[in-house]
């Protein structure tokens, strides 16, 4: 008997379980089924239609997608169990994302993780049915997967651990898989992996673009897949899929939700979710709906590319607001005087001491507050030392309104200078100047502005593009610029309800 056992490779669920990497987030089938209505109901009445999950977890759309081809071929499949067999053999595929997954994914769909047992709805000859898992190996180079990013210090395991190398995205003929075209591609993919970073640890690197990618290659009618909103901004390995997405005049419908949990009970997605529909046979505007809690809170066809930004906008009400602004004669961008990264060379975990140590030191914000920091250590922007200017977070809430936006904004005295957890707005010649722009950036309507490119904690300076400069010679109001720049009754209603207010910091620590 212990020599049958030791044959077999039978994993422990437990370690399966504790192998699961942190953004295998389960759809709810609530969820799923709103993806799936925004699919023509002809496809449920069509036994030629094919489906493919590329990322099987639970197997909630292929079982959800069952469920209305079992309806919906009624009449043309009269016998139940050859409709069954018909539906289960010739029309839903899928590839699970790990061992584990694949064998809950075939429960859902087969009602036995075995489908060739007779506890299985249909009989296969194998036991993976039309839900395959295959263990795939990573390729490295200079300790990298080419295909997803993924660390070899993090990710080369043993045969008993998963290695997360999904077969979806290992190769560049996706369409040799199952050697078949597909009707509709949907899922909800694994959101990120560890990557070797810098001297801090591992980065968390977005693969679901990946995902996304090889199902629109394979040109199937239609793909719906749910994936975390941040790509509305891009960032890191995000910008040409961004880029890319916005435009895409195949993109047909978008819901978006700022808070992660009002789709996933429970579960915090930095920046939000959203879902897609992409519609190979029609092009044209996208309907993107904006959710909040159990309801639609706008929505706007409309197409996501517009002329000026490089993100997409997320809410449709700051859409007019921000046409008014950039197409007002003389559009500077306010990002025209905000630092990048590191405004004087000195990173978020750069130190200061609390109490002078020369007569050179300078007075340092960072993210402990005001300390003191020898000149020597500064490497950049050493002009700007000696002038005023504004100190503000680089990271400060998480995009989402209603709320303040940006972070406190501290006055950067002559003599002063911040770490990494700021940027530098300026400098200016005069204090009056560096509270007139202070007074500006308090406005709601700047902020609101500012919520046009920013959709996470990120407050790097090119979420300042769609703020136009000012004239600082003097004092700005938000009834002064609503009035400048045209806005109606509905455009400062909106402001005005979804941007809170805010006054000037100084303490020091961006609160």
């Amino acid at each position: 008997m212990s020599d049958f056992y030791s044959s077999m490779y039978n994993p422990d669920v437990l370690t399966c379980l504790a192998n699961l990497s942190n953004d295998e987030v389960f759809t709810p089938p609530e969820v799923a089924n709103r993806m799936l209505d925004m699919l023509p109901e002809e496809l449920w009445h069509d036994s030629s239609a094919t489906f493919l999950d590329p990322a099987c977890k639970s197997g909630v759309f292929l079982r959800e997608i069952a469920k209305r081809l079992i309806e919906g071929l009624q009449e043309e499949i009269p016998d139940l169990q050859k409709r069954i067999d018909h539906i289960f053999h010739k029309q839903l595929y899928g590839i699970a994302i790990t061992e584990l997954t694949s064998l809950l994914s075939r429960r859902s769909v087969y009602c036995s993780k075995y489908p060739n047992s007779k506890y299985s709805i249909t009989l296969f000859e194998d036991t993976s049915g039309n839900i395959r898992y295959k263990r795939i190996p990573h390729c490295w180079q200079n300790g990298k997967c080419l295909f997803c990013g993924a660390s070899k210090s993090e990710y080369e395991r043993g045969n008993e651990l998963e290695t997360h190398a999904y077969e979806w995205i290992h190769t560049t003929k996706p369409e040799e898989i199952f050697k078949m075209k597909f009707d509709v591609i949907i899922g909800n993919p694994p959101y990120q992996l560890s990557t070797a970073g810098d001297s801090n640890g591992a980065q968390a690197k977005p693969i679901y673009q990946l995902f996304v990618q090889q199902a629109i290659k394979l040109k199937p009618r239609y793909v719906v897949m749910i994936t975390p909103s941040r790509w509305f901004s891009g960032g890191w390995g995000l910008d040409e899929f961004r880029n890319n997405m916005m435009k895409n005049d195949h993109i047909r419908i978008i819901h978006d939700y700022q808070n992660s949990s009002d789709c996933f009970s429970g579960v915090e997605i930095k920046g939000g979710i959203s879902y897609f529909l992409y519609d190979r046979d029609n092009k044209g505007t996208c309907m993107f709906y904006s959710h909040e809690a159990d309801k639609i809170i706008s929505k706007t066809e409309r197409y996501l590319h517009e002329e000026g930004c490089d993100v997409v906008i997320r809410y449709n009400e700051l859409i007019s607001i921000y046409r008014k602004a950039r197409l007002h004669t003389g559009f500077i961008p306010f990002s025209s005087i905000v630092s990048g990264r590191s405004p004087f060379g000195l990173n978020t975990n750069h130190y200061g001491h609390e109490t002078p140590k020369s007569s050179s030191d300078v007075k340092y914000f960072e993210r402990k507050g005001l300390r003191y920091i020898s000149y020597n250590q500064i490497t950049k922007n050493l002009d700007a030392i000696k002038l005023f200017k504004l100190f503000v977070p680089k990271a400060a809430e998480d995009g989402k309104i209603p709320g303040k936006v940006i972070g406190a904004i501290t006055p950067g005295e002559p003599g002063t200078i911040c770490s990494g957890t700021y940027l530098l707005v300026g400098p200016f010649s005069s204090q009056q100047e560096m509270k007139n722009v202070g007074s500006y950036m308090r406005t709601k309507f700047f902020r609101a502005l500012v919520a046009v490119n920013k959709i996470s904690q990120d407050s790097y300076a090119k979420v300042y593009d769609g703020v136009p400069m000012q004239d600082f010679s003097k004092t700005w109001t938000d009834e002064e610029l609503y009035e400048k720049y045209g806005l109606t009754d509905n455009e400062i209603a909106f402001i005005e309800s979804m941007i809170k207010p805010m006054e000037l910091g100084g303490d020091g620590n961006g609160h």
